[in-house]
């Protein structure tokens, strides 16, 4: 079993998504389901950015992957990300964003998914990438790691794009629940502690001073999704 999370702008404007894309993209999730997705879910809504997870058996991994993307394409307002897609390296564009990672067999399939999102494509967000998957790299209760802008992508099923893309994904696969908050934690700690960058609840419009990054954390537990950003921004507060 896998986790597979797709991330891709596909909004009408540079700073929010519609309601009625968000619904219509809900609403077509099913069809994930029915080809053999364990679960799935639109998990992050980030500024104009969505992402798609799926838990799924590994041979249906291509299949899900290219569903994903036919869901995001048909409901798409701006193909924008989409592309970015391309059958060979060479042609590799900005395009969608990716995480995959493993799941132990015999758990509950929990994870922590963070999305990234950038009004003017700032570079630095590859940093912030990086200090997130360093925070939860050997923690303990963590299975596997996956995402990020580090390179040309092959993605299973879809096509290869490249690291031009400024709205990353990463996601985190966990073995205990109450790990959940732990691993969360210390992502969202390690990106805060960059230079200009905020923590927003999902669906929260980009209204930042552009030079500056947004994320969001969703915890995605045996397919139910949950948003991190106000639990985690309330445990942070200074007490006295």
């Amino acid at each position: 079993m896998k986790l597979t999370s797709i991330g891709a702008d596909v909004s009408g404007n540079d700073v929010s998504c519609s309601q009625n894309m968000i619904q219509n993209i809900e609403n077509d999730i099913h069809k994930l389901l029915d080809i053999g997705a364990h679960k799935a879910a639109l998990t992050n809504i980030t500024g104009d950015d969505i992402v798609i997870s799926a838990f799924v058996p590994e041979d249906k991994l291509e299949t899900i992957n290219h569903t994903i993307v036919e869901i995001l394409t048909e409901n798409a307002e701006d193909l924008g990300d989409i592309g970015g897609i391309s059958k060979t390296p060479e042609g590799a564009g900005e395009g969608i964003s990716y995480a995959e990672a493993k799941i132990n067999q015999d758990r509950y399939p929990d994870a922590v998914i963070l999305a990234f999102d950038t009004y003017g494509g700032e570079p630095f967000v590859k940093t912030v990438v990086k200090s997130s998957i360093d925070a939860a790299t050997g923690m303990d209760n963590v299975t596997d790691i996956g995402g990020g802008n580090f390179g040309i992508v092959k993605i299973p099923g879809v096509g290869y794009v490249s690291d031009e893309t400024d709205d990353p994904v990463i996601a985190a696969t966990i073995e205990d629940i109450e790990s959940v908050g732990i691993v969360a934690g210390a992502m969202v700690g390690a990106a805060l502690g960059n230079k200009n960058v905020y923590l927003v609840r999902r669906g929260t419009p980009s209204y930042v001073i552009p030079g500056s990054v947004i994320l969001s954390v969703s915890a995605y537990m045996n397919g139910n999704v949950m948003d991190l950003a106000v639990p985690l921004a309330q445990r942070m507060k200074i007490l006295g």
